[in-house]
C-alpha cells in the first residue's frame, strides 16, 4: 500500500470522492490503539444501519455465553415459517434446518443471513442489546428488533400491500419515497462513531472475553464481500474484516483494516445513493477508495 502524505485535507477530498460516486457520506476511520487520530465526515449522525447491526447482535451473543446465559452449542430448528426475507443463507432454503446458536451467529455474520440473525436476536433478546450499546458507550445505536422490524415498519410506512410491494416501491427511481422511510427513529440505527468505539472494544477486548473477541474477528475476516471496504486495499498483505449493510439507497460497512506492518484501523463508512439502484458500483466501491484515503491521511500524519 502507498503511504502519502497531504496538507489534512483529506476530508475535502473524501467528500469529493463521494460527490463523484453520487453519494452522501458519513465516515469515521481511526487509529485502533489511538483513537484521537482520526478522519470524520458527519461520524454522529444517527443513520438507518441495515445488516450491520448484526455486529452487536454478535457482541451481545458473545457476552451472553461469557456470563454462562446462553449455550452457544444450544440447537435451533428452523422450520419454513421461521424464514426471513434475504438474498443468502437459510432464508432462501425450502426446509427445516437445525443447527447451533454459534453456527448461525457465523452465517449472520459472514453471508449476512437475516433468518439466522431473528433466531439469535430472539433468543438474545433487543433489549439486551440496547443494553450492552450503551454499557459500552454507544449510545445512539438502537437495534429496534432488527431486520424483522424494520421491514415491518417499512411496508407500512409504504402503505404496501406486502414486504415484496414495500421493496419494489423503494427500488424504483420514479416514484417517491416518503420521508419516514428513513428516518432512523424506529429502526435499526447507529452512527459511524458508535461503530468505530464497537469495533474498537472488539479488537482491544474490552467487548466480551478474549476467547469471544478472538471469536468475532475471525468471524468478520471471513465475510465474502469485497466491493465495499476492501475493494479499497487489494493486496494479499492486507486483512479487511467487515460487515456490509444495505437497506434502500443506503450502502454501509463498517470493519477493520490491518496492514501488512500491523498498524490497524477501524473504518466505518455509511453511504446513501441518490438512486436505488440494486446495483450502482460505484456507490459500493467509493466506501472502500474513501476508507482508503483517510488510513493514508492517518499514516502521513505518523509519518510511516
Amino acid at each position: 500500500m502507498s503511504r502519502k502524505r497531504n496538507d489534512g485535507g483529506a476530508e475535502r477530498v473524501i467528500r469529493g470522492m463521494f460527490d463523484d460516486a453520487g453519494v452522501r457520506g458519513w465516515l469515521h476511520v481511526a487509529e485502533l490503539h489511538r483513537p484521537s487520530a482520526r478522519v470524520t465526515i458527519d461520524p454522529d449522525e444517527r443513520l438507518p444501519m441495515g445488516s450491520v447491526y448484526k455486529v452487536p447482535l454478535m457482541v451481545a451473543f458473545c457476552r451472553l455465553v461469557d456470563a454462562g446465559l446462553i449455550d452457544p452449542g444450544r440447537r435451533l430448528t428452523l422450520a419454513p415459517d421461521d424464514r426471513v426475507p434475504g438474498p443468502t443463507g437459510i432464508s432462501i432454503l425450502h426446509d427445516p434446518v437445525t443447527m447451533s446458536l454459534r453456527d448461525l451467529v457465523v452465517l449472520m455474520m459472514t453471508i449476512s443471513d437475516n433468518t439466522a440473525a431473528d433466531a439469535v436476536l430472539r433468543v438474545v433478546g433487543p433489549d439486551v442489546v440496547d443494553a450492552m450499546c450503551r454499557d459500552l458507550g454507544m449510545p445512539d445505536t438502537h437495534i429496534h428488533g432488527g431486520v424483522v422490524t424494520t421491514f415491518s415498519r417499512l411496508v407500512a410506512e409504504m402503505s404496501a400491500p406486502s414486504l415484496d410491494a414495500a421493496l419494489a416501491h423503494v427500488a424504483d427511481n420514479d416514484t417517491v419515497v416518503p420521508p419516514g422511510v428513513y428516518d432512523p427513529a424506529f429502526k435499526a440505527s447507529t452512527t459511524p462513531a458508535d461503530m468505530a468505539r464497537l469495533l474498537r472494544a472488539i479488537w482491544t477486548g474490552q467487548a466480551a472475553s478474549d476467547e469471544r473477541c478472538a471469536f468475532m474477528r475471525d468471524v468478520m475476516r471471513r465475510q465474502p464481500w469485497t466491493h465495499r471496504l476492501a475493494s479499497g486495499f487489494p493486496y494479499d498483505d492486507v486483512t479487511v474484516y467487515g460487515k456490509t449493510g444495505s437497506f434502500g439507497s443506503m450502502r454501509h460497512e463498517a470493519g477493520v483494516v490491518e496492514l501488512a506492518d500491523g498498524s490497524t484501523y477501524t473504518a466505518a463508512v455509511f453511504t446513501q445513493a441518490a438512486r436505488s439502484d440494486a446495483k450502482l458500483p460505484r456507490a459500493d466501491a467509493v466506501i472502500g477508495a474513501a476508507a482508503r484515503t483517510a488510513v493514508e491521511e492517518l499514516r502521513g500524519r505518523t509519518g510511516t
